[in-house]
């Protein structure tokens, strides 16, 4: 690629992930050009610190691979068994309810945590209320 090309690329938007391509192409310029990274980044439309921490993980690894994003541990799936028990008792209870149930033991949790949980299970209110119906029409 020449150099009025690469200076034409428009830059990643904020926040988003620069593919691979870029990536090896910005921290080229650094490594084989002899850029420094101010230049280059501004070539490229990236951020400096960022360019540095992508020439850093290329002489530490070889590679310009994005790494593996989020997936923070989830603080709900421990739980689990304690939700199970609730909704057993209660299985009337909204995701609010739920939420506040569990608060009252001591598991404070976001709304949205706990609504996402539901929906991977397949526990939201009316599957669980569906679910109690047909068990009463079966004569239990």
């Amino acid at each position: 690629m020449t150099n009025a090309a690469a200076a034409a690329l428009p830059g990643p938007r904020k926040g988003r992930a620069v593919n691979e391509e870029l990536r090896g192409m910005a921290v080229a310029a650094v490594l084989r050009e002899g850029l420094n990274m101010a230049a280059a980044a501004r070539r490229f439309g990236l951020g400096e610190t960022t360019l540095r921490r992508w020439v850093k993980q290329f002489r530490e690894r070889g590679h310009v691979r994005p790494g593996r994003q989020g997936g923070s541990a989830s603080r709900i799936e421990p739980e689990r068994g304690r939700i199970l028990r609730i909704l057993a008792e209660r299985p009337e209870l909204s995701m609010t309810g739920l939420r506040d149930a569990l608060a009252a033991e001591g598991v404070t949790l976001h709304e949205a945590t706990v609504q996402r949980f539901l929906k991977r299970n397949g526990l939201d209110r009316k599957s669980r209320l569906a679910a109690r119906k047909r068990g009463r029409g079966n004569g239990r």
